[in-house]
């Protein structure tokens, strides 16, 4: 499973979140999407720990709680949709 993790603040860094994960549990992966264009952090990360039960305890502590000045929305992360090429069609 991975962790969604919503409305960041963009000077976040993966460190940030690993210190504030461990808390709950062994992380073992953390991804900062970016904007392809300008390389700027998009507000939200994913995160994955060692154990379904160790994900579910920081689900539970840290969705709604207040980091940062922001309310993090923390919850499971849904599969990828699959998108279509989305350009034009001619």
């Amino acid at each position: 499973m991975s962790i969604y993790v919503g409305n960041l603040d963009y000077s976040l860094e993966k460190e940030d979140l690993e210190e504030v994960f461990s808390e709950y549990g062994k992380v073992t992966r953390v991804h900062l999407p970016t904007d392809r264009e300008s390389g700027r952090k998009r507000g939200f990360a994913f995160v994955e720990m060692s154990s379904k039960d160790e994900e579910n305890a920081a689900i539970s502590a840290l969705d709604g709680a207040e980091w940062m000045e922001r309310t993090l929305k923390v919850n499971e992360a849904k599969p990828r949709e699959n998108r279509s090429g989305g350009g034009r069609r001619f």
